[in-house]
């Protein structure tokens, strides 16, 4: 089992390549949802419908890939739900009515699903083993994936249609996994360190699902909903706040989204340092008491840019927090945990944008965004209850 440096060096730059693919397939396909609503002739609420198959294939898969990562391994599901994701990002152009695109989605949401728990799975292995808080720069690849790929999606937009566009990413996709697979295929999971003779003697195996570790990772899980629910919320729902009550132009109201992301890549790339200098617990504390100042900020600030100040600040809280929950539910019960928090995130992500659009009726847009808010305060207050167990 590789524990050197330099394999576990190897180790890292590899899962880190499968996040950042990961991430800039999914924007590749964002970025043309557009185009495929019109190609099949869907209206706003049958393609609505047909986005949930990415969800639903999603939240199936990645309770189904705990097991399948107890039994094949975390590397050998990682390779074939990138292949599997590489080659379904292709159908969607191929689709001509709603039904068979939500069919196809499926089929992308279980591979999407499917990678996530994988390598996540993989990155907390990897980090008991190092013994540094290196997760929240997996998930800083992912955000810099979605970056390119959203970027580069923009840009092929206008000469590329869907197809030969998904087509490309397919190519791309199969050809990283190739190279990048064969050498995660080649390491072997590294194994737990082993304590020193005269330290506490301290668990370094996944505990078995008992009732108190299942409470405890479902308890992880709700932060990462409650950080999820955030990104959706404000992925879905600032521009048109920024647009509608503070009357930006549309250029201008795109600004505040675009720079909550990049808030939450930049506190991601500096979320180990940030770890080992405070700890975990009070990373969480910290974050989410953050997010929840920037978000009220952000939704009720009289002006634009003090509003995307706001959404920055939210980033930057954000930032580390399901990273953090999905690291903290792996080490407590492998790649079962991972699964569980997952899920519970990706239901945080689905939950978000409909909760702030059915409260933004009832009272107002801005009153809505104040429940991310209300959310990372409660994910701050999760963070400070489980200290013991954050830190254990």
């Amino acid at each position: 089992m590789p524990g050197t440096p330099t394999d576990l060096t190897r180790l890292r730059i590899t899962l880190t390549a499968f996040f950042a693919l990961d991430g800039f397939i999914f924007a590749g396909w964002v970025v043309r949802i557009p185009a495929i609503k019109e190609q099949t002739g869907a209206s706003a609420s049958t393609l609505g419908l047909a986005l949930l198959g990415v969800s639903a294939g999603a939240v199936i898969t990645m309770m189904l890939t705990g097991r399948l990562c107890h039994r094949y391994g975390n590397h050998q599901v990682t390779v074939v739900c990138a292949v599997l994701l590489s080659l379904s990002v292709s159908l969607p152009p191929l689709t001509h009515s709603p039904l068979t695109l939500g069919l196809v989605l499926l089929v992308f949401g279980a591979a999407y699903g499917g990678i996530n728990v994988a390598f996540n799975s993989a990155a907390v292995d990897l980090v008991r083993a190092m013994r540094r808080p290196i997760m929240p720069s997996f998930h800083a690849a992912f955000s810099l994936g979605g970056m390119v790929g959203a970027g580069l999606g923009g840009l092929v937009a206008g000469f590329l249609t869907p197809t030969q566009h998904l087509f490309g990413l397919t190519v791309i996709g199969l050809v990283v996994t190739t190279v990048v697979g064969r050498n995660l295929l080649r390491l072997q999971p590294p194994a737990p360190p082993t304590p020193p003779e005269d330290s506490p003697k301290q668990e370094t195996t996944p505990r078995r699902l008992n009732p108190r570790t299942r409470g405890l990772v479902f308890t992880f899980g709700l932060i990462a909903l409650c950080t999820a629910f955030g990104e959706g919320a404000l992925a879905d729902w600032s521009a048109l706040h920024l647009e509608q009550d503070l009357d930006a132009t549309a250029g201008a109201a795109a600004i505040g989204y675009s720079c909550f992301a990049l808030a939450m890549t930049a506190g991601r790339l500096t979320g180990t340092r940030l770890l080992e200098r405070l700890g975990r617990t009070r990373t969480l504390v910290s974050g989410g008491t953050t997010a929840a100042l920037g978000m009220l900020l952000g939704a009720l600030a009289p002006t634009l840019w003090a509003a995307v100040l706001g959404f920055v600040i939210t980033g930057l809280g954000l930032a580390n927090l399901f990273p953090v929950a999905v690291e903290r539910a792996g080490t407590l019960a492998g790649p079962d945990g991972v699964a569980i928090a997952s899920t519970l995130g990706y239901g945080g992500m689905l939950l978000g944008p409909p909760a702030i659009g059915f409260m933004a009726d009832w009272y107002s847009l801005p009153a809505a965004l104040t429940s991310v808010a209300v959310l990372a305060a409660v994910a701050a207050g999760i963070g400070f209850l489980t200290r013991h167990a954050a830190e254990g």
